[in-house]
């Protein structure tokens, strides 16, 4: 089975965006073929091919299961039952994909389970570029701006340098090897975000680069927070830079803006609740009925 390669990116990421077509702020966060691609080492994901193509890969919790690549309210139920049989778990489905196949596959068994871990945290752009309700944040954003001259650019080829030194910076900062966090998918994600129509921004508090934030619009007016590293050496530069990216209307409208799932991580959970996300998207996970569900 081929591994994912850009060539597949390439051919899949108008066909997996049409997946979600209408979605809007309920579009999950995994399923862009970019995001597929960055993350295929981390998942050991591979691309089955077929009248009915999968990804297979496992979670982070371990579990082994296939992304289905098509419309499963339009697969037949036979086929969509021998591949539940064959890869044991179809994940993620949104719950509109789930009440689709409910409805095309009323008898077809199948345990339905979620895990909280999985969930994504979903905001409006708003909340971010006032920070109405978040005092917190807001007299953070102040308290950098009074003590710090800070410069925006619309990230480009050009800081790739820049942003890697962020990224190193970032990661003795946080005392992780190389290989450690998404430091690999990051660093790819740096050269090849400009060619594939994402945006960000790098920032330079006092004339040293100090963070940058990369997102992909995954919907009209959504997006993805894929990547966000500051120095910690500038208190209140991460507030201030997801503020600046959802205020930048001359750049893009952010009516929606998904920071993904936290991992079961306490520190990223206890970050992006503080945020007061509008709500969290579940995924949930069809489970081949003899097997023991994870969740």
């Amino acid at each position: 089975m081929p591994t994912l390669d850009l060539a597949w990116r390439d051919a899949w990421a108008q066909r997996i965006q049409a997946l979600q077509a209408s979605a809007g702020e309920h579009a999950l966060a995994d399923l862009s073929a970019d995001n597929l691609y960055l993350f295929r080492q981390a998942h050991g994901y591979q691309f089955v091919e077929g009248e009915w193509p999968v990804v297979i890969g496992h979670t982070y919790d371990g579990t082994s299961h296939a992304i289905p690549l098509f419309d499963v309210a339009k697969v037949p139920t036979q086929a969509l039952s021998s591949l539940l049989q064959q890869h044991g778990c179809l994940y993620p489905l949104s719950a509109s994909q789930k009440q689709a196949w409910d409805n095309a596959h009323p008898g077809l068994p199948v345990h339905w389970a979620s895990v909280r871990d999985d969930a994504d945290y979903v905001y409006t752009g708003a909340s971010f570029e006032t920070y109405d309700g978040l005092h917190a944040k807001r007299n953070l954003v102040k308290q950098l701006l009074a003590a710090h001259t800070v410069r925006a650019l619309p990230y480009s080829q050009a800081f790739v340098g820049e942003a890697l030194s962020i990224l190193q910076g970032w990661l003795a900062d946080k005392q992780k090897q190389a290989g450690d966090a998404d430091n690999l998918p990051c660093r790819e994600a740096l050269k090849l975000a400009p060619a594939w129509g994402w945006q960000g921004t790098v920032f330079w508090v006092d004339q040293q680069p100090a963070g940058f934030v990369l997102a992909e619009l995954v919907q009209p007016g959504v997006w993805v927070m894929r990547f966000a590293k500051a120095s910690t050496a500038f208190k209140g530069l991460p507030q201030y830079m997801f503020q600046h990216f959802c205020q930048d209307h001359a750049a893009r409208e952010v009516r929606w803006l998904n920071f993904e799932q936290d991992l079961g991580l306490a520190r990223f959970r206890q970050t992006k609740m503080s945020y007061r996300p509008r709500h969290l998207l579940t995924k949930y996970r069809a489970v081949f009925p003899l097997d023991t569900p994870n969740g």
